[in-house]
């Protein structure tokens, strides 16, 4: 049976690819439970440096499957129980946004819903410029999901956050960019190999000061004071001075040559 969520290492990259193109790659259990299973592997895996997450066949992600919604599936779940399956599954999104490596969404077609807030929790966005984002969520009288709206108040500010999810507009992908809320426009059709030489420069990079800098992130993003991050930014940056990767730097630096991390 063809899994819902595939997975392709390209030496230290691993590129995540929601498969369920005949339902523009829509969000059903077995596609959420893969999401998680993959995404938390991928975190645990030192060999993987950087994670790609993208959809299949020309989509990233439409969100929930509006279409099972409607044929009540679930419905005979209580409320708690549906809650505490949603909240177990949107583990991902934390796991993506948190995880001690970069993370990029490479965005085709559409992202909506959650499958917009799954591109938000990533670290970039690589956008065709022709895609078109939306919150959707007022759109089918659901309050959001998969964390997106926190994530869209660290991007763009609670004004804005308001406005997109009450209003949700469909942007995009150029004005996506214009706006902030992705790293990058590119070529439609271009996303993915636009987010492989990406990731491939962040997977190439020195993997644990990368992840000790997303630490640092989080204590602001978080509600930490200054007295925090500057905590946790001295722990963090006398743990790196004795890794391998800061003895290459170092040496690169001297003999005036490129250093080449081994993420260690």
């Amino acid at each position: 049976m063809t899994r819902a969520v595939l997975r392709e290492d390209r030496g230290p990259l691993r590129i995540l690819t929601m498969n369920r193109p005949e339902a523009r790659n829509a969000m059903n259990a077995d596609l959420t439970a893969q999401m998680l299973e993959e995404g938390q592997a991928a975190a645990e895996d030192a060999s993987v440096r950087a994670v790609i997450l993208t959809g299949a066949e020309g989509y990233f992600c439409v969100g929930g499957d509006v279409k099972n919604m409607h044929a009540g599936v679930g419905a005979e779940r209580s409320e708690d129980q549906k809650a505490a399956d949603l909240r177990s599954r949107m583990e991902v999104s934390r796991i993506l946004n948190e995880m001690p490596k970069p993370t990029i969404a490479a965005i085709e077609g559409a992202a909506a819903g959650a499958g917009l807030s799954l591109a938000l929790a990533c670290d970039f966005r690589v956008c065709a410029e022709d895609a078109k984002l939306t919150v959707a969520f007022a759109k089918v009288g659901l309050s959001g999901d998969y964390g997106g709206s926190y994530f869209l108040s660290q991007i763009l500010g609670a004004a804005k956050l308001r406005e997109l999810y009450m209003l949700s507009p469909i942007l995009s992908g150029a004005e996506a960019a214009q706006m902030g809320l992705v790293t990058r426009a590119v070529e439609s059709g271009a996303a993915l190999e636009q987010a492989i030489v990406l990731g491939t420069r962040l997977a190439e990079g020195p993997t644990l000061a990368l992840g000790r800098m997303k630490q640092n992130f989080l204590v602001t993003e978080h509600g930490g004071t200054l007295s925090d991050l500057l905590d946790s930014e001295a722990r963090n940056h006398a743990r790196s001075t004795v890794t391998a990767d800061h003895k290459e730097a170092a040496a690169a630096f001297v003999e005036k040559r490129q250093p080449a991390f081994k993420g260690a």
